[in-house]
This record gives structure tokens, sequence and C-alpha cells, in this order.
């Protein structure tokens, strides 16, 4: 299980790879194919900083909502290439990401608390 603060720090470093990966990756023009990627890396950046958990800014999103919108997200990176038309030329990074995006979900949870009080008798 992934607990909410190692799910805190992969959406950073994927927003940040999310934008980087088509110049990574030698694809960036200005087609779906390097927008998509770009849009969601910064869209996961700005609500990450949002969400109700560890090494955000404003607890505003509610962590199962933040848990929501980064499965929408992964999954239309993962069929962006069919869905935008450009598989014919990339889809793995797209596939790939996608796929971790909705697996990191699927395995995270809220941490629980491991601190024990006390208890006055």
């Amino acid at each position: 299980m992934i607990s909410s603060k190692i799910h805190a720090m992969l959406d950073y470093l994927v927003g940040l790879l999310l934008i980087a990966v088509p110049w990574l990756l030698g694809f960036a023009d200005d087609s779906a194919a390097t927008v998509i990627p770009v849009i969601l890396g910064a869209s996961t950046l700005l609500y990450s900083i949002l969400t109700n958990y560890e090494y955000s800014v404003a607890k505003v999103i509610p962590y199962r909502i933040h848990l929501t919108i980064d499965f929408i997200a992964g999954a239309l990176l993962l069929v962006s290439p069919w869905l935008f038309g450009f598989s014919d030329r990339i889809y793995l990074p797209h596939v790939i990401l996608g796929a971790f995006e909705i697996v990191a979900v699927l395995l995270s949870r809220k941490a629980i608390s491991t601190v024990h009080t006390p208890r006055h008798i």
C-alpha cells in the first residue's frame, strides 16, 4: 500500500515528469501528444498543492477527491494516443504513465496514525 505521504511525493514527481517527458523523449511539438501530458502534469501540481494531505500548501481538496481526479487523469492519459489520434507516432509514454497513475491510486490509502496515547484509568 502507498501511504498518503508517499502518494504526495509521487504526485509532485509525476507532475514534473509529465511536463518534461515530451522534451526528454523527443516528441515535443504543438500536437496533442505534447499538450496533454503537459496540461495533466501542471494540473497535478496544482491540485496537489491544494489537497488535504502531507506536503500541500492549502488543504482544500479532500484526499478521496484527489484520488478520483488522479484516476481520471491516468485513464485519460492512458487512452489519449487513440482518443486524440497520435498513436501512430507515440503512445508508450502516455500508456506507461497513465497506467502508473491508475495503479498508484488503487494502491493508495490514507495514513493511519501510529501514535498511541496513554489511556487514563
